[in-house]
């Protein structure tokens, strides 16, 4: 399985507080960052499968969303996880 529990520990050990802090924005930003990109790895081999580009354009919907509450609580937590993510705007 791509993402298992030694996985996600390393995510949010890296962008939480600590691995055990998986409610943070930046954690929960970088987690969704994670799966959004095997997903998209996964569409190009596969074209035709509609549920999975489904689930992504939620997934893509759900980081917009904290992404946009960290614009408007802490705009300087929001630069920092952009540009440590990589991600546009």
């Amino acid at each position: 399985m791509y993402l298992s529990k030694e996985v996600k520990e390393d995510i949010f050990k890296k962008h939480g507080k600590n691995a055990k802090d998986t409610g943070s924005a930046e954690g929960q930003i970088a987690l969704f960052t994670h799966r959004i990109n095997h997903l998209t790895e996964h569409l190009k081999n596969n074209r035709k499968d509609f549920n999975t580009e489904r689930s992504l354009v939620k997934l893509v919907g759900k980081r917009r969303a904290l992404l946009d509450y960290l614009t408007k609580t802490d705009i300087l937590r929001y630069r920092a996880i952009v540009k440590e993510l990589g991600l546009r705007k």
